[in-house]
């Protein structure tokens, strides 16, 4: 009978440390050991089934194979000869020759190397004092590209024993500055050649790729819910998802070549993940959610080529870079979460097999998916009750404009008008006002020739009047 209870996604500390106990990273590629502990123990393994076929018979002659096997040896090691004398110019690393004194001058120019100035490294590299070192990663890069058919294993080997030997230049420097210097390094050389060992023909990576995606389309139906990922609850828009920083940068990873560049795309995305998460909870994020939300960051995203990007950090990374620090305790994560999609199963979902079965087969749809249908035809509705607003306001504004150039007519109308009226009355009153200048011209010369007048008469009167003054 089918139980509720919530079995989850569950990751502790010690679970994603090596099986070895040694303290630093496991990986899942490594059946749970770290980069170092697996190479010793294959290296192991290799040696003793080498000790076992050369192991005499019962009747004191030694076996066929065990001659054939130590034939293959012989060849093997006079190949590694011959790729170390095309390296290093003689069958071993050759010892340092360089004076005291300008090996002092060669470490005092890189100690003054800043962190993360790739661009002056290759200034310092390419400086005479440095070409003795410039002249073996010439000739790596030269002999690894003759060499490119080689098993991408016997590459991967032959690049974490150039790195190994690099930096036994520079053993006199603090542990910070060596792994400073071998990213630059590994940047250098893996740039040149990610073309020839990305992907390589002798693996089955590419097939890899297409399962794993294939796998991850299957599951898009997975919601945060069921990977108990703390999601915000408070509506929002579509391009407001937390997550999507995050699943920017783990898709990013596929257009980097060095593999320390991939790593800080998987930094990056796990640190998006911790923002989102804080953001959709009060409380700081535990590893647990966070591995959640990676699975779910992983699953949304289904990056490209995530099968060969994994193995190619793998197989050419510095080994430090994936052992410990914060890019180790991230990748691991993502090797977690990568294997648990690729076990992903009902019951991590909560769910019964038989559930899980439909939703894979289609037949079922979460009920968030459910809910998202119902958020959808509700929005269709109010869209479209919205479109009918927006027609009957368009319709108003028609009319409206229609009414407003029917005014503007009228008022232009009885501009027209007033203006008309205007220019009638400005006439009268300009020919009032002539009239009255005219009138008052003429009225100085009527009153000049009465005076006139009477002064005549004043005269004729003095005249009439003399003599009878006289005979007084």
């Amino acid at each position: 009978m089918w139980t509720d209870k919530q079995r989850g996604i569950r990751v502790s500390q010690e679970e994603l440390l090596c099986k070895n106990a040694c303290g630093y990273y496991g990986n899942p590629a490594w059946q749970g050991f770290c980069s170092k502990c697996w190479r010793e123990r294959e290296r192991a393994r290799a040696a003793g089934a080498q000790r076992q076929d050369t192991r005499p018979s019962n009747d004191g002659t030694p076996l066929t194979f065990s001659k054939f096997e130590e034939k293959k040896n012989t060849e093997k090691g006079r190949r590694i000869n011959t790729m170390r004398r095309l390296f290093w110019g003689s069958p071993s690393p050759p010892k340092r020759q360089e004076s005291s004194e300008s090996y002092a001058n060669v470490l005092k120019a890189y100690q003054s190397l800043e962190p993360g100035d790739f661009t002056g490294f290759l200034k310092l590299l390419r400086s005479p004092s440095s070409q003795r070192l410039q002249s073996r990663c010439t000739a790596f890069l030269n002999t690894m590209e003759a060499y490119h058919d080689l098993p991408v294993q016997k590459q991967s080997d032959l690049v974490q024993d150039f790195y190994q030997s690099f930096a036994e230049y520079f053993s006199s420097f603090p542990e910070a500055q060596v792994t400073q210097i071998m990213e630059h390094v590994e940047k250098l050389i893996m740039t040149r050649l990610h073309k020839w060992v990305f992907c390589h023909d002798s693996c089955d990576d590419e097939q890899k790729d297409l399962t794993l995606q294939r796998r991850i389309r299957s599951l898009n139906w997975v919601t945060p819910q069921m990977l108990s990922v703390p999601f915000p609850e408070k509506k929002t828009s579509v391009t407001a998802d937390p997550f999507l920083p995050a699943i920017t940068a783990i898709i990013e990873m596929d257009a980097k070549r060095a593999p320390q560049d991939k790593l800080t795309c998987v930094s990056k995305c796990s640190q998006h993940v911790f923002e989102a998460l804080s953001s959709s909870n009060s409380e700081p994020a535990n590893a647990d959610d966070f591995l959640s939300g990676l699975i779910y960051v992983v699953l949304k995203a289904n990056p490209p080529r995530l099968h060969s990007n994994m193995q190619y950090v793998i197989r050419f990374g510095l080994p430090h870079s994936l052992m410990a620090g914060e890019s180790g305790y991230y990748f691991t994560n993502l090797s977690c979460a990568v294997a648990f999609i690729e076990k992903l199963d009902g019951p991590a979902l909560n769910l019964s097999p038989d559930e899980f079965e439909g939703y894979m087969l289609r037949q079922r749809a979460p009920a968030a998916a459910n809910k998202r249908r119902q958020v959808a035809r509700d929005t269709q509705h109010l869209l479209e009750e919205l479109q009918g607003r927006q027609e009957k306001l368009d319709q108003g504004m028609d009319a409206l404009n229609v009414e407003l150039n029917k005014w503007v007519q009228a008022v232009n109308t009885q501009l027209d008008e007033a203006t008309s009226q205007f220019s009638l009355v400005q006439k009268e009153i300009t020919a009032q006002v002539e009239l009255s200048q005219a009138s008052s011209s003429s009225s100085p010369d009527e009153s000049l020739q009465g005076d006139d007048k009477d002064q005549t008469v004043l005269v004729l009167t003095d005249q009439h009047a003399g003599p009878e003054d006289t005979d007084c």
